[in-house]
């Protein structure tokens, strides 16, 4: 399974063509939208909502995270953490900080 969680809003193309994306590289995929409308921009606030929701979902699980405010740049790095059984994908900017930080516990 591989869950989705954005700011990318509901609006525009950038869901879909992430959604498309994934169905041609993953075709036999289940894809779930948990989020798209995440603060935008604002990594530290949604890294609390991937901490609550992220433990609901089975090992096996892909999060494909982007939440980024240097989207395009250079600036943060993308980065591939194994939590568990649970693999994040996305930006190195903190975002994965909190779900982290709660594994350890």
């Amino acid at each position: 399974m591989i869950v989705l969680f954005t700011d990318y809003g509901l609006k525009g193309p950038y869901l879909g063509e992430l959604e498309a994306a994934i169905f041609r590289y993953a075709p036999q995929e289940r894809v779930i939208n948990l989020f798209a409308d995440l603060p935008r921009q604002d990594p530290r606030a949604a890294a609390y909502l991937l901490a609550a929701y992220a433990p609901g979902f089975p090992g096996g699980t892909v999060f494909c995270c982007v939440v980024d405010p240097g989207v395009g740049s250079d600036a943060d790095q993308p980065v591939i953490l194994r939590l568990g059984e649970q693999r994040f994908v996305g930006p190195h900017n903190g975002l994965f900080d909190r779900v982290a930080h709660k594994r350890a516990e």
